[in-house]
């Protein structure tokens, strides 16, 4: 049960987009080669969030009843994460899908009750699913990046969902991107970011 990860500053969005929904997570790593650095995070966030929607695989008993963390820094029955990045892909090997750069990067992933329950459990999707990503590689093993990032489920409608939000951008289908803004060294971006802002519930 991989959590998510998400992607793109308006200049690359389509890009980014098509990437995510047309090759699978294995594939991905490749292509934009000429992609900047804050784009390359994207990816990495799109990567482990197309494997939360994409897995159908559950983890044995004894990690989800023992209700803390494992050691690759995921706590399932809080619905978090928190930890080097190196443990999202549950390999602790000093990369990230096999790439180090952020690999060192403190990364900390939550995901609603809504989101856990639709997708590993069957229930409908609901307004109420959400997650979210905050990457921090401000320390001196880490990769000088900031990222932090929202995803809403919204619906097929997407943009005429009536849980759509001004100002977002859609993904996989069914999903809205609500914040997306970091900073690297060549200084802040905003990606996106929606109104209103906050998670859960209809807009």
């Amino acid at each position: 049960m991989f959590l998510l990860v998400l992607l793109v500053r308006s200049r690359m969005m389509n890009k980014t987009i098509y990437r995510a929904t047309n090759i699978l997570p294995a594939l991905s790593r490749a292509c934009f080669d000429s992609r900047k650095g804050g784009d390359r995070m994207r990816e990495k966030y799109l990567m482990a969030s197309m494997l939360l929607l994409a897995s159908t695989v559950f983890f044995a008993g004894p990690v989800l009843a023992e209700g803390g963390f494992d050691e690759f820094g995921y706590n399932y029955k809080a619905r978090i994460f928190v930890g080097k990045a190196d443990g999202v892909d549950r390999k602790l090997d000093g990369t990230v899908w096999g790439d180090p750069r952020y690999a060192n990067d403190h990364l900390v992933m939550k995901w609603s009750k809504e989101w856990d329950d639709a997708r590993f459990h069957g229930a409908p999707w609901t307004p109420d699913a959400w997650c979210t990503n905050e990457w921090n590689g401000k320390k001196p093993d880490g990769s000088s990046e900031v990222w932090h990032y929202k995803i809403i489920w919204v619906g097929p409608q997407l943009q005429n969902s009536p849980y759509w939000r001004p100002g977002g951008y859609a993904i996989w289908g069914q999903f809205e991107v609500i914040m997306d803004q970091g900073s690297d060294p060549t200084g802040h971006h905003w990606g996106v970011l929606a109104t209103p802002n906050g998670l859960g519930g209809p807009n």
